[in-house]
């Protein structure tokens, strides 16, 4: 929003320097992102009326003119302007002036004529890119005055930066009402009195949609002349609020927006085909915009309409095909309020926006409509004549204005500063909020105006506001120091951390809304919970698995030639639970589990000499890297599917008879969807399970050595290995201290369907050295258990 100070300071004028305006309204939440002046420094430039010119006798392109420049004798000047004309008013810079750029101006012969200044064009001054010819200025300028003055060039334009619930300061009034509440000076609105009507015309407006248009007023006016020009005042305050000017229909509707903030919008009145009905768009039906877009409408979409169809978006544009243009001579002029959540998003789903969107969207005042048509009529009958009828307002359904209730100490407890009761009142007063007094409470009415305070923080911030946030000191927070004991039974997620960074892993951090078709190929969930509103379509539902994450995460690396890619996350996953209650930090019917995850992609290890083979991560990485990560504790892992992972590499992780998580590789169907070259190894965990873990126990070292036996059986091929383990590690004599499988072999020597598996068995006691006899004891007693409870023979 750019804001001609000149323009604000008709509205209200503190006592205030433009630097100092512009931190006041920065300061209030209004942030005024820059100020500019509207033109550069120049001086020594005046209002020139050439009064003859002659062509130059030693120069084709050169002429010699006659100007008045008020100093009572013409002055000769010699000028290269293709439009110089006798009776024409231009800038012209006197002998001693100085141009933006320092260039000085001086009396100078050329070619054998004298001149005494120079006529400029607007690139000259700086204030266009136009240096085709002389800048014109108006035809009542007196010779002789500042070009600065004639041009009010002392001027400045604000751009603010305003936030979307601001939507009341998307006009000169609004930025007024601000400035006169901050500074106290008197706000002097634009006095806007009823035109009376010189015709009974009138047009039939119909209002089928009042969910979306509450209020449609309007107005006929016949016999005006379009074409005519807008005056040179209008075209200067549009032009500094980055308005171009293009016709004086256009320009009247854009000023009235730019200073009451009423969009409006005019209709040729003879292309009208019936009566206007303000509803919902059909399937099927299109429009031509103003901006020469053909667009389609839904039920979604509020349209205006005529006996022909849809000939505008509501709140958002006009259409093309009742435009009115230079031969127009009957208008219908509209003047309506959308709400703003009929409008918002609807301009961004066609690739465009407008000015009208931009402040329907936000919320537009909806008790000056007719305002806004008396002021435009007003505009347009001084400027392009015509017959007025009467102003026609029908009103739907508006919107309900709840009081809001704000508690005092309340107020003092979220500002940090005691302001006072009769400050507050004061406050409201300023901004033009209705309140009554309650007690230790006031109740404030918002304005039509304020579509931003529906709670009582809102009004909170109005106080701060006013009162002023440099006002409020800044005071750290103070809370008692308490040193908590730290559980001996507890891992962090700090020390978790720690142990997949030391394995080489990199944390991510990732959002937990993620692409529908990730849950469907990782998790095989046809039903997550959707986001109701999403940043982007691909974000539109909660995970329920880390995986997708960190799988995309891998491919953004590896299409970025990362050779290795090492990555984990912890993060909530969201889960339907209809046991689920509703908490502090829980929703009803939704559990959220914390996990971990991590993927290993490329070498196994960095490219070294010591490693001579360039071995891929596989299952038995990711298994190692887990049993890093549960350390001091030990799993089981059992064979199973998941549907992100290969069927054959994949494994259930058990923790204390519980399931906590998955391990294994990358399913190569996905491997090959999402841009892997080689498999990826992956594993994911409930972090609440990785945080337990065991008290420390004394256990006797003992100081005699250890005597270590190694056994081989066979065993049928589909037994798993684990299962033989838990088998032994349940019943093996007390003299055993540890078991471990160290060799698998499949081949020559053992039969079909059968394998062998080599334990290594290490037997120790810590009051004396075993004897030969006790160790063989001990083989035998496992041996026989191998046999009779799986059918193992000892492998010869």
């Amino acid at each position: 929003m750019q804001v001609s100070e000149r323009w604000l300071r008709t509205f209200v004028d503190p006592p205030l320097g433009s630097e100092e305006l512009a931190h006041l309204l920065t300061m209030s939440g209004v942030e005024v992102e820059s100020s500019s002046p509207v033109a550069p420094p120049f001086s020594g430039v005046v209002v020139g009326q050439v009064l003859s010119v002659q062509k130059h006798p030693n120069a084709d392109r050169l002429t010699v003119c006659s100007v008045d420049a008020g100093t009572g004798a013409p002055l000769a000047v010699v000028c290269g302007a293709p439009n110089v004309a006798a009776g024409m008013k231009a800038p012209l810079a006197l002998v001693g002036a100085t141009l933006p750029g320092g260039l000085a101006i001086k009396a100078t012969t050329m070619r054998g004529v004298e001149s005494h200044g120079m006529l400029c064009s607007g690139r000259e001054l700086g204030l266009s890119d136009d240096h085709s010819g002389l800048l014109a200025l108006p035809s009542d300028a007196r010779p002789g005055r500042d070009v600065r003055e004639v041009l009010a060039l002392d001027d400045r334009v604000f751009t603010l930066k305003l936030t979307p619930n601001r939507a009341d300061c998307l006009s000169v009034l609004g930025v007024a009402r601000e400035v006169s509440a901050l500074t106290r000076a008197k706000l002097q609105a634009p006095d806007i009195r009823s035109v009376p009507p010189s015709s009974d015309a009138k047009f039939p407006v119909k209002i089928s949609d009042p969910r979306g248009c509450g209020r449609f007023a309007g107005r006929v006016i016949r016999n005006l002349n379009a074409a005519a020009l807008t005056p040179a005042w209008m075209k200067e305050r549009l032009e500094r609020a980055g308005q171009r000017s293009i016709s004086a229909l256009v320009d009247v509707t854009n000023y009235v927006m730019l200073e009451l903030g009423r969009p409006l919008h005019v209709y040729d009145l003879d292309k009208l085909s019936g009566g206007i009905d303000v509803r919902v768009g059909r399937k099927g039906e299109r429009v031509k915009l103003l901006n020469e877009m053909t667009v389609d409408v839904d039920e979604t979409v509020v349209c205006i309409t005529d006996r022909s169809g849809p000939i505008g978006l509501g709140g958002i544009m006009g259409g093309d095909s009742t435009r009115a243009e230079l031969a127009t001579r009957n208008i219908f002029l509209e003047s309506a309020f959308f709400f703003p959540e009929a409008i918002a998003g609807r301009a961004r789903r066609y690739n465009f926006t407008s000015d009208a969107a931009h402040r329907f969207e936000r919320g537009v005042d909806f008790d000056n409509n007719v305002a806004g048509i008396e002021r435009a009529t007003r505009l347009i009958l001084d400027i392009c004549g015509g017959e007025p009828g009467p102003t026609v307002d029908m009103v739907a359904k508006l919107p309900e204005r709840k009081p809001v209730r704000l508690r005092v100490a309340r107020a003092h407890k979220v500002l940090g500063v005691p302001v006072p009761a009769a400050e507050i009142a004061d406050i409201f007063a300023r901004l033009g909020l209705a309140h009554t007094r309650e007690g230790d409470a006031f109740v404030v009415t918002p304005p039509s105006f304020r579509f931003d305070i529906e709670i009582e923080e809102d009004l909170i911030e109005e106080v701060a506001r006013v009162h002023g946030f440099d006002r409020i000191p800044a005071r750290p927070p103070r809370a008692p120091v308490v040193m908590r004991p730290q559980r001996e039974a507890h891992r962090s997620r700090h020390a978790l951390r720690r142990r997949l960074a030391d394995a080489d892993y990199r944390e991510a951090i990732n959002f937990s809304f993620v692409d529908p078709q990730w849950e469907s190929d990782f998790a095989a969930e046809t039903n997550p919970i959707r986001v109701l509103n999403p940043i982007a379509s691909h974000l539109a539902v909660m995970r329920t698995t880390l995986i997708g994450s960190l799988v995309a995460a891998v491919a953004y690396n590896v299409a970025r030639k990362a050779p290795r890619v090492r990555i984990f996350e912890m993060g909530r996953v969201y889960l339907r639970d209809a046991a689920a209650r509703e908490g502090e930090e829980d929703v009803a019917g939704v559990r959220q589990p914390m996990r971990v995850g991590a993927i290993a992609y490329g070498p196994a290890v960095e490219e070294q000499w010591g490693v001579p083979d360039k071995r891929t991560a596989d299952f038995y990485d990711a298994k190692a890297d887990v049993e890093a990560l549960l350390a001091p504790k030990v799993a089981r892992y059992e064979a199973a599917v998941h549907p992100a992972l290969h069927p054959g590499r994949s494994a259930r992780v058990i923790l204390d008879e519980t399931p906590i998580g998955w391990v294994g590789e990358l399913h190569p169907r996905w491997q090959q969807k999402y841009g892997l070259p080689s498999p990826a190894a992956l594993f994911e965990l409930d972090l609440e399970a990785l945080g337990r873990v065991d008290l420390p126990r004394y256990r006797e070292v003992s100081k005699y050595p250890p005597v270590i036996r190694d056994r081989a059986m066979e065993f049928d091929e589909t037994l798993p290995a684990a299962r033989i383990l838990e088998e032994m590690e349940r019943n093996r004599p007390p003299v055993v201290k540890e078991i471990r499988l160290f060799d698998f072999y499949r081949g020559k020597g053992v039969e079909r369907g059968r394998k062998s598996l080599a334990f290594r068995v290490v037997m120790q006691d810590t009051a004396r050295t075993l004897t030969d006899a006790e160790a063989d004891a001990a083989m035998a007693q496992l041996t026989e258990l191998l046999a009779a409870k799986f059918g193992a023979k000892l492998r010869t």
